[in-house]
């Protein structure tokens, strides 16, 4: 074989070699690349650094400096895109951030926010594009918290899958014994919309759960639940209305939110430990722009006329009384709606705040931070308001305040606990209220109940009892000669609810006021000042002065086929 002829190994090494080359080759350029940016970022970083003296700022270079979960958590991810800054250490005294742009719009302003909240020391450092980089890319590796939503969400598709085949009460057992413990609260809360509930009592007996609605004043038995259900549904409502679940043994106040498609509404959320467990009730709170209006109240005649030239006036005190849920809340609210204007500043004392209000400051008394009513009283009035409406006047305290400024040129709103109108004034005198001071003060007192108005939809004639019509006869003889030229006493035709899907078979669809309105005359400021005052000489005076009663009010209203007599004489009596 000649020598010259390429070997078998040669021409099986010769591809390997060609092979290799090549893999050095390609490591070759790597490498070279990797150079490049290495040098690139150098002359960044050395780029960064003079302008960091150029500016006076310190220079750092972050992409190999430890940054902690806790400094990333000092900026929202939001911020550092917008303002091109990163904290980079944090202490209890000092904030350190990097920055691109030291002049950014805005991030001075934005740094000195976050000191001042967290009370430490600002540093501001230069960084570059990469340092910048480096550290932005540590947030996808922060765990996500997702807080706890303190909302219900409750879509148009509950509504409808949980109110639309609600026609009567009894309805609602069989729902409620058919569904899961999960959808037991959006049921509860659909369905008490559905059917405008103002309150969801929920009570541990020794049996079960009773499930109740308070509809137009009067509470309904709707449904009574399996008792093995009650821990988890306390738990849940505790947890949304930010209550502590582990605490059975006290009374607990919250609150949540419901969430519709294109509306909210508040829910205040009360616990009360009992002997089979803890009772809680919900109360439903209506948006306050969606609220009742002075022309809705349901005043009428003389007592319309007199409240509405009283509210026009710039100072003085307007008292609304009865006891609780006669609605004197829906009445003061009704009345700041008519006088809330611009111009006017209007601030309001509650406890608690049950309608929110646009254009309107709103304040809540905290007793377990000694914020009271007379406290509170005294504090809005140095906020130079036109108008003031108190929750309730409590004390001999509040009531001086409240009266000092009515005569110093404030109009004031309030209500307090008495029986009637004419009620009102011996119970000031009696909480030691000089009558000096309150005779020139007191504009007019309103009393008022709320009475359930006949459902539309099933309206019918009702055959009142001989005993009945004759109470409602001598009511209506005793009214003002021109009151009484309005009917005929001969004639009287009184009206019910037959029940219908509308009004879920209770006869009654909402609420209507029945009201006494008495305002100041010469003849009652002289009895103030006598010190000779009882509740029926004021009750006298009002009634010569044209006054008509709440239960003449009432019997008035069912003859307009507005309420029952019934329904008059169970609150009215």
């Amino acid at each position: 074989m000649p020598s010259n002829f390429p070997s078998i190994g040669n021409l099986l090494a010769k591809p390997d070699d060609e092979m290799n080359s090549k893999v050095t080759g390609n490591n070759s350029v790597a490498k070279f690349g990797q150079n490049m940016k290495k040098i690139e970022l150098k002359e960044k970083e050395q780029e960064a650094q003079k302008n960091a003296q150029a500016v006076g700022l310190p220079y750092i270079d972050l992409s190999v400096f430890p940054v902690s979960s806790e400094s990333l958590k000092m900026v929202s991810q939001e911020d550092v895109e917008k303002y091109g800054v990163v904290c980079f250490f944090a202490s209890n005294e000092e904030l350190r951030f990097g920055c691109i742009d030291p002049g950014m719009e805005g991030l001075e302003t934005f740094l000195n926010d976050l000191g001042e909240k967290h009370h430490v020391a600002i540093s501001i450092y230069l960084i570059s594009q990469n340092s910048f980089e480096r550290v932005f890319a540590l947030y996808a590796n922060l765990p996500v918290v997702k807080a706890i939503s303190k909302e219900i969400n409750i879509t148009d598709e509950d509504l409808a899958k949980y109110g639309s085949d609600i026609n009567n009460l009894q309805s609602l057992q069989e729902k409620f014994a058919s569904i899961s413990v999960t959808d037991i609260l959006t049921l509860m809360i659909s369905s008490a919309l559905k059917i405008d509930s103002s309150d969801i009592h929920v009570e541990a007996e020794e049996a079960g759960i009773s499930v109740r609605y308070r509809i137009d004043g009067i509470l309904h038995d709707v449904a009574n639940l399996p008792k093995e259900q009650w821990k988890k549904f306390v738990s849940r409502i505790k947890l949304l209305a930010s209550l502590k679940i582990n605490i059975t043994d006290r009374p607990q106040d919250g609150r949540v939110t419901l969430r519709l498609a294109d509306s909210s509404i508040d829910v205040r959320v009360s616990t009360l430990p009992t002997i089979h467990g803890e009772s809680v009730v919900m109360r439903i709170l209506r948006s306050g722009s969606e609220g009742v209006t002075y022309d809705e109240l349901g005043l009428r005649g003389t007592a319309y006329e007199r409240l509405k030239r009283e509210v026009e006036r710039p100072s003085g005190m307007i008292i609304t009384t009865g006891p609780t849920g006669s609605g004197k809340t829906t009445t003061l609210y009704a009345i700041l709606r008519t006088l809330n204007k611009p111009g006017v500043k209007i601030i309001t004392l509650e406890d608690p705040i049950e309608i929110k209000m646009d254009g309107i400051n709103q304040s809540q008394v905290d007793e377990s931070k000694d914020y009271t009513f007379a406290k509170g009283l005294k504090s809005i009035l140095r906020q130079d308001p036109d108008i003031c409406m108190v929750g309730e006047i409590r004390d001999l305290e509040s009531a001086e305040i409240a009266i000092q400024a009515a005569l110093t040129g404030h109009l004031m709103l309030s209500t307090i606990h008495t029986n009637s109108a004419s009620g009102v004034i011996p119970r000031f005198l009696s909480m030691g209220v000089k009558p000096f001071l309150l005779a020139p003060s007191l504009n007019a007192v309103l009393g008022q109940r709320l009475v359930r108005r006949i459902c539309k939809e099933c309206i019918v004639e009702d055959q009142v009892s001989p005993e009945r019509l004759a109470q409602a006869k001598k009511l209506l003889e005793s009214l003002s000669d021109v009151e009484k030229q309005k009917i005929d006493l001969n004639n009287l035709h009184f009206y019910k609810g037959g029940g219908c899907a509308v009004c879920s078979g209770l006869g009654y669809k909402g609420r209507v006021g029945i009201y006494e309105i008495f305002t100041m005359n010469k003849e009652i400021e002289q009895v103030i000042l006598s010190q000779e005052v009882s509740e029926y000489t004021i009750q006298e005076l009002a009634v010569k002065q044209g006054m008509v009663t709440m239960a003449q009010d009432g019997v008035l209203k069912a003859l307009e086929k507005i309420t029952s007599l019934e329904e008059v004489f169970r609150v009215a009596q």
